[in-house]
């Protein structure tokens, strides 16, 4: 069983890019990956698609879901890469890091792009995001 489930946006050249590189580092799987954009998925107990769709969610082996900059650094722990997300556990400083993902996640598809991550995969150009 992994320890951590990562709920992505396929959609996302970024995102995509991502969870390619947690894959590569992730020598003892302790991940799985859930694409949100899958036709046949299914988002899990206590999330919401508009939920998924606005910030990263990870569900813990122990049931817990993780939102945003949590499911980050549990994910970057777990595969032996926490020391890269630090920052995001100084408390005083997690307000503003949390304001700065959920920004950057409301914008993912275009930051995508400036980044030169494909930013249609499968049709997606044609993709609506849900939240606008």
């Amino acid at each position: 069983m992994n320890a951590l489930t990562l709920y992505y946006d396929g959609h996302c050249g970024f995102c995509r890019a991502e969870i390619a590189r947690l894959r590569g580092w992730d020598r003892a799987h302790r991940l799985a990956y859930a694409d949100i954009a899958a036709p046949d998925f299914v988002p899990p107990p206590g999330a919401s698609m508009q939920a998924l769709n606005r910030e990263m969610h990870a569900l813990a082996a122990d049931g817990r879901l993780l939102v945003g900059i949590d499911s980050l650094l549990a994910a970057y722990t777990l595969v032996g890469r926490g020391w890269m997300m630090a920052p995001l556990r100084v408390w005083m400083l997690r307000p503003l890091f949390a304001a700065l993902y959920r920004g950057f996640a409301r914008n993912r598809y275009r930051i995508s792009g400036w980044l030169g991550h494909p930013a249609c995969a499968d049709g997606a150009c044609a993709y609506k995001h849900p939240l606008r």
